[in-house]
């Protein structure tokens, strides 16, 4: 799995006209899922996304979790993190999980971040979707599960 997190002070996404979720402080979450992925790249991916320390302190040090910070979580499934581009000029996704894969494991990535006390708001997979943000910092973070 592939996560994209950026810190927001703020975050949306809309489909067909209608805002479908919104976040105040907290991640905006691009979400990859790679045919491999199973459920043990979630559990890490869940643990590493909680703990993240990357708010600041009152001395301004990147030193708190989201949860410290009441944050919020919108998640965004984003097949399109793997794109094979080394031949031609049309990226290949053939890296990138089946939905009747990839649904189940982006349902459980959202459903352990509330389990752990966050609130997540998410689009909808395979939807045509519109996303704005206010990239705090900026700050964007890349985990790629692969690279444990």
């Amino acid at each position: 799995m592939k996560a994209v997190i950026q810190r927001v002070k703020s975050a949306s996404v809309t489909i067909d006209d209608t805002i479908v979720g919104i976040i105040p402080q907290g991640f905006m979450i691009l979400l990859g899922i790679h045919e491999e992925d199973t459920k043990e790249d979630v559990d890490y991916l869940v643990r590493k996304i909680t703990m993240m320390r990357i708010f600041e302190d009152e001395a301004g040090k990147m030193n708190l979790n989201i949860d410290a910070v009441a944050g919020s979580i919108l998640s965004i499934s984003q097949f399109t993190l793997y794109a094979d581009t080394k031949k031609g000029n049309r990226p290949s996704f053939v890296k990138a999980a089946r939905p009747e894969q990839a649904i189940p494991l982006y349902e459980a990535f959202n459903e352990g971040l509330r389990q752990s006390g966050l609130h997540v708001e998410t689009g909808e997979f395979g939807a045509d979707m519109q996303v704005a943000l206010v990239n705090d910092g900026p700050v964007t973070i890349i985990i790629d599960t692969r690279d444990k």
